[in-house]
């Protein structure tokens, strides 16, 4: 049995928020990755991640387009989608996406449904 902790990448063009949701999902357990783009995440790889925070309104390629590409490559990665800004949450919404986190969120929240997810893929849901 692995004692490695499960790794989460965060991918948000605001440092503040990266810094923010790294301590958090690091006092939680979690070895966190942060990245300023998609294009810097995807330049590392996702074979070893276990789970993917990404903002959606980023420069280039935004979170609903990674989001698209990364469950293309990795379709049982859970993606959990963030943003500030209303019109975007909307957008994810009509999309039907699960998993969209309006900024600012509630910190346990976000935890629970990323260990709910990691169990659900643990069990092959």
């Amino acid at each position: 049995m692995s004692d490695a902790r499960p790794v989460v990448a965060i991918v948000d063009d605001d440092p503040t928020v990266l810094g923010a949701l790294e301590e958090l999902l690091e006092s939680s357990g979690y070895e966190a990755f942060c990245f300023l783009s998609a294009r810097d995440l995807l330049a590392s790889g996702l074979s070893r991640l276990d789970v993917l925070i990404t903002d959606i309104g980023m420069p280039g390629m935004d979170g609903f387009a990674l989001r698209d590409l990364v469950k293309e490559e990795r379709p049982e990665l859970p993606v959990f989608l963030i943003t500030g800004r209303h019109e975007l949450a909307e957008q994810g919404r009509a999309r039907g996406i699960q998993g969209l986190f309006r900024k600012p969120f509630d910190a346990q929240n976000l935890l629970t449904a990323i260990g709910e997810a990691m169990d659900r893929t643990d069990k092959g849901e």
